[in-house]
C-alpha cells in the first residue's frame, strides 16, 4: 500500500474538491456514452431459440415475461462442469436482488448458460438465488452471441470474443446481451458487452474502488484469482488483516 500524506481537514477538503472535478467529468462522459449506447442501431432476431427451463421449454420471447426489455447475463457454466464460474457467480450475487427493481422499469433479467437445467437449478439452490436461469444447451444461442466457442474456432486463432478485439482464453466466456421486443412481438438485439465492459455491472468492485486499498489485486496470478464462490471463503479471524 502506498504511503499517504496526513493533512488537516481543510487540506483534505481542498484535495477532495479537486478530485471531485475529475469525478464530475467522468460522470458527464458516462452520461454521453449511455446516450450514445441508447442510440445504437438494432439487429432483428429472426432465429428461433428454445431454452430448457425448470418448467419445460421456453422461447426467447417467453423470457421477456410480457415486458419490452430483456437483459441476459451469460453465466459461464459448461455442460461438463459441476458449478458455475466463480467470477460469473460474483456478478450473479450482485444482480440477484435487483430483478424486481428492473421489472419496475419494464425490464426482465435472466441468466443463460450451456449446462443442463438440472445443474442450473441445483447450483441456484446452493447459492440461494431466485432469478430465472435457463439452459441454452440445445440451441446455438451462446455461440450466436459469442460467449461460447468451439475447439475449431479457438484452434484457428482468429478471436471472435468482444467483437474480435480480445483473444480467446477459453471455450466459455462472460457477457451481457440486451434485447427489445415490440408490440408486434418482433425481437431485436440492441447491445452486448464483454470482458472489461462487464466491470461497471459489479457493485462490489465499485465499492472496493472507493477504498484506500482498492481491489488490491496486484501480484496475483490473474486479477480475480482471489474470488471464490460465496460459500467457499475462509472465515477470517477477528481483527485479521488481508494484506499482511
Amino acid at each position: 500500500m502506498q504511503q499517504h500524506q496526513i493533512v488537516s481537514r481543510e487540506q483534505w477538503v481542498a484535495a477532495r474538491k479537486a478530485h471531485l472535478a475529475h469525478e464530475k467529468a467522468l460522470i458527464q462522459a458516462r452520461e454521453r456514452l449511455a446516450e450514445e449506447r441508447r442510440a445504437l442501431p438494432w439487429v432483428k432476431v429472426d432465429k428461433s431459440y428454445a431454452f430448457d427451463g425448470p418448467n419445460g421449454k421456453v422461447t426467447l420471447g417467453d423470457l421477456f415475461k410480457g415486458r419490452p426489455q430483456l437483459v441476459v447475463q451469460h453465466v459461464m457454466f459448461a455442460p461438463d462442469w459441476e458449478a458455475a464460474c466463480k467470477s460469473c457467480s460474483f456478478w450473479a450475487d450482485g444482480f440477484e436482488r435487483m430483478v424486481p427493481h428492473l421489472a419496475a422499469r419494464d425490464t426482465t433479467m435472466v441468466a443463460i448458460s450451456l449446462a443442463s437445467v438440472d445443474k442450473l437449478e441445483a447450483f441456484k439452490q446452493r447459492m440461494g438465488w431466485s432469478f430465472d436461469w435457463v439452459s441454452s444447451g440445445h440451441n446455438d444461442f451462446n455461440y450466436d452471441y459469442e460467449v461460447s466457442f468451439t475447439r475449431e474456432q479457438i484452434d484457428q486463432g482468429a478471436p471472435k470474443y468482444n467483437f474480435g478485439t480480445t483473444p480467446f482464453y477459453g471455450p466459455e466466456l462472460p457477457g451481457i446481451s440486451v434485447f427489445y421486443r415490440n408490440e408486434a412481438g418482433e425481437i431485436f438485439h440492441t447491445y452486448s458487452c464483454f470482458a472489461r465492459g462487464l466491470d461497471m455491472m459489479n457493485a462490489a468492485y465499485q465499492y472496493l474502488d472507493l477504498t484506500p486499498l482498492g481491489r488490491h489485486e496486484e501480484g496475483l496470478p490473474y486479477p480475480m484469482d482471489w474470488v471464490r464462490l460465496r460459500d467457499q471463503y475462509e472465515p477470517q479471524a477477528k481483527g485479521a488483516c488481508c494484506h499482511g
